[in-house]
């Protein structure tokens, strides 16, 4: 695959888990990077790194070849619960744009990863990499075969499930828990199907001002692990 980006690649060339294999850089992004012992480095014009992105894809004067990174499993996420780094569940989020803010957002407030359904989630892209910047190389990511066994094995390990639904009784502040917590997320416009919803402990909303449109699965899950910082911290 390739990454392109500078918040991306440099992420990437930093992460030990990354195998990577090749990188085109403009002679002044080249500049700005410290790349590992026996990387191929190769220095080319903007018109050249144009052509190995899709179009349009702002490069920044930095693409990298690369292998994918191998995922986490559940198992790696659920060894020791900490109340201060939340768990990260979605459900059916299939934009990568969504996905890679959400990634931001955990790598910013510390969770100890992100679980969602390998069959109803995006691969990881160079997009993906891009929408994430960076956070894909520092956030574990674990795909799962069936997300409600996946919540019950997170229940198992300690975590209180908390779901988020605009219709929740129960505001994200009342609702939090003092312990580990895995916060549930659904995709815009459905939400939480029902069966995730019957595996969660608690549902939860997010207030809005009256009349306010529904927000974005990222910014909803970026004020999620907020709440969650500010309990703990």
């Amino acid at each position: 695959m390739r990454l392109w980006g500078r918040h991306a690649v440099a992420a990437a060339l930093a992460n030990p888990r990354r195998r990577v294999h090749c990188l085109w850089a403009s002679p002044q992004a080249a500049r700005t990077l410290s790349p590992p012992p026996g990387l191929r480095v190769e220095l080319a014009e903007a018109a050249t790194l144009a052509r190995l992105v899709p179009p349009g894809a702002p490069h920044q004067g930095l693409v990298l070849e690369a292998a994918r990174l191998e995922p986490a499993t559940l198992e790696d996420l659920l060894v020791a619960p900490d109340p201060a780094r939340p768990l990260v569940v979605l459900d059916q989020v299939t934009d990568p744009q969504n996905l890679g803010a959400v990634l931001r957002s955990a790598a910013a407030f510390g969770a100890v990863g992100l679980v969602t359904q390998d069959r109803h989630s995006p691969p990881e892209t160079g997009a993906l990499a891009r929408a994430a910047a960076g956070a894909l190389e520092r956030v574990p990511w674990a795909r799962v075969v069936n997300l409600a066994r996946a919540l019950d094995a997170i229940a198992a390990a300690g975590f209180w499930r908390l779901g988020l639904a605009a219709e929740a009784p129960a505001t994200l502040a009342s609702a939090l828990p003092a312990g580990p917590v895995a916060l549930v997320l659904g995709a815009e416009g459905e939400g939480l199907r029902r069966n995730t919803r019957t595996h969660c402990d608690a549902l939860a909303r997010i207030p809005l001002t009256p009349g306010a449109e529904s927000l974005n699965v990222s910014v909803a899950a970026g004020i999620a692990l907020y709440a969650v910082a500010g309990r703990t911290g």
